[in-house]
This record gives C-alpha cells, sequence and structure tokens, in this order.
C-alpha cells in the first residue's frame, strides 16, 4: 500500500484522491472504495459521505458541500469544485 487513506486531502470529481502535496495516492470507484495505484483498498466513501480506512472504521464526512471533515467537525478535505453538481457528487452520494 503507498499510502494510508487518512492522508486524503483532495478528492476530485474525476475521483482521484490526492494528499496534502497533490500527490495521488487512490481512486475513487464507482462502488465507493478507494484503491491505490497496485489496486489495494485503502479505504471507503459509503452514500451517505462516511469515510472509513481500509478497516471500515470511520475517520471522516463528506458534507454536501464538498468538505471533508473528521469527527471532531474540523475541516481535513475538499472536493475539488466542490459542487453538488459535480458528476461522482451526482452519481454517488446524492441520488
Amino acid at each position: 500500500m503507498i499510502a494510508a487513506f487518512a492522508q486524503a486531502q483532495t478528492l476530485k470529481s474525476d475521483g482521484t484522491v490526492n494528499d496534502s502535496h497533490n500527490s495521488t495516492i487512490g481512486y475513487l470507484k464507482s462502488d465507493g472504495t478507494v484503491e491505490d495505484s497496485h489496486h489495494s483498498t485503502i479505504g471507503y466513501i459509503k452514500k451517505d459521505g462516511t469515510i472509513e480506512d481500509s478497516h471500515h472504521s470511520t475517520i471522516g464526512y463528506v458534507k454536501k458541500d464538498g468538505t471533508m471533515e473528521n469527527s471532531h467537525h474540523s475541516t481535513i478535505g475538499k472536493v475539488s469544485g466542490s459542487n453538488p453538481n459535480e458528476a461522482i457528487l451526482k452519481q454517488f452520494f446524492f441520488k
């Protein structure tokens, strides 16, 4: 595994997950699984916006405005575009 999903900083509208250095650490699949470049699961984003690590422990939430927060409501990242009309958000989270 090249990186832990907890290092995620940005989820781009194409499903690419980047860290704070803008390096790609994974990719969001249509079922909510986040995989690294070796197709190893590094986390999950559930349809309700819950962000989980590879052991299904909750590490945060995606709000409808695209902000990713931890359980203490501190911002830990964002969805690029931060718009509910972004294709990936509309298709995955806000059906």
